[in-house]
């Protein structure tokens, strides 16, 4: 087998569901196979995939939530392909991203990973898709605001080129390289762990790169609500790096400690739920004319969407009848608009309108 998609989930049916027909798209013409690992979901995920998706998909379910590494780790040590892509669910992907990835990395015998231009629910490109190795010094220059150092600029958005760290959303290589490295650090609960593996592929002599011309949406605000178990994890993840790969004096120590802690008091903010909001400016892209929906909206060919002026307007993209590519050239080409993906089946749509907030699930 050429390719396995691992895919850990945690109370992200809706998010995931979309996910896996993205997935389905983009394996069509690829000998591989997709293994969902849950997390002990409390929500509807393993119905959906016993419903939705029988026999497309390996359900590995998970008596308790191992968090990302061990998680991923013991879904890794079932998949069959000689080349992996760690998923996040809250991501869609296009349809050549991974016809793109293996041709890329079947070229490049020192590959370590292999990245993609990551772009959240507006469209917007997310700059962690590409980052520096954190040493102590950027990583206290990034806690005070000064991001320069953090960010690997020196690879444009849209270009191809090496970079240090990858964002673990979305992770390709070779399997051999995967359990090379020692797969995720599992000493990271959670956040920290994309790094470390990155890091070590380095050490170990190999090269991660970046694909900027492939881009993969992910709906950021679905996981990453930043409540203070958010931001304890987050920044507990950057002490156990330093500790492990930087030694460091007691004063040091010391002080990286008080400002992590620092950062959780400061930054900490209730978890709220998100509300679904009614829109005024719904527009139904789609190329199914008997298409009938149950709520308010204009319709609209895709092929009418670059050549009209919309204010304030939200897209409703019908993924049935449209490609994920077609939908995310919109999506970078334009600005100030909103978007929203229908599932397949039409009965609920997802979305989220910035990287900070909680992902939006509407049932029709």
């Amino acid at each position: 087998m050429k390719l396995s998609i691992i895919i850990l989930n945690y109370n992200a049916a809706a998010f995931l569901e979309l996910c896996i027909y993205s997935v389905l798209r983009a394996t069509k013409n690829i000998d591989a196979e997709i293994i969902v690992a849950d997390n002990n979901s409390t929500d509807s995920s393993l119905q959906m995939l016993h419903f939705v998706f029988k026999d497309q998909v390996k359900v590995i379910a998970h008596e308790e939530n191992y968090g990302f590494s061990k998680g991923n780790n013991l879904a890794v040590a079932q998949a069959k392909g000689e080349y992996l892509c760690i998923l996040n669910p809250d991501t869609i992907v296009g349809e050549e991203v991974f016809k793109e990835c293996l041709s890329f990395t079947q070229a490049q015998p020192k590959l370590g990973f292999l990245g993609v231009q990551l772009i959240d629910g507006t469209g917007k490109y997310l700059p962690e898709s590409k980052r520096h190795i954190p040493t102590p010094k950027v990583a206290r220059q990034k806690m005070l605001g000064n991001d320069r150092n953090y960010y690997y600029n020196e690879v444009g958005q849209n270009d191809r080129g090496k970079v240090d760290v990858l964002v673990g959303a979305f992770m390709f290589c070779k399997k051999e390289v995967y359990e090379d490295c020692g797969g995720f650090d599992e000493r990271y609960f959670m956040y920290g762990e994309d790094i470390d593996l990155s890091y070590t592929a380095i050490l170990k002599g190999y090269e991660n790169y970046y694909l900027g011309d492939q881009k993969v949406i992910h709906f950021k605000g679905e996981s990453t609500i930043k409540d203070k178990v958010y931001l304890e994890r987050f920044y507990g993840a950057m002490g156990l790096f330093y500790d492990k790969y930087f030694k460091q004096s007691v004063l040091e120590k010391n002080a990286i400690d008080l400002m992590i802690k620092g950062m959780v008091a400061l930054k900490s903010t209730p978890s709220i739920e998100y509300e679904v909001k009614e829109f005024d400016n719904l527009y139904l892209v789609t190329e199914d004319k008997h298409l009938d929906l149950p709520i308010k909206m204009e319709r609209v060919k895709h092929s009418e969407v670059w050549d009209c002026t919309f204010e304030d307007a939200t897209f409703l993209w019908d993924t049935k009848t449209l490609t994920i590519k077609e939908i995310i050239d919109f999506m970078t080409h334009t600005k100030e608009l909103k978007h929203r993906f229908l599932s397949p089946k039409r009965d609920f749509y997802i979305g989220s309108d910035s990287s900070n907030s909680r992902g939006e699930i509407k049932y029709m």
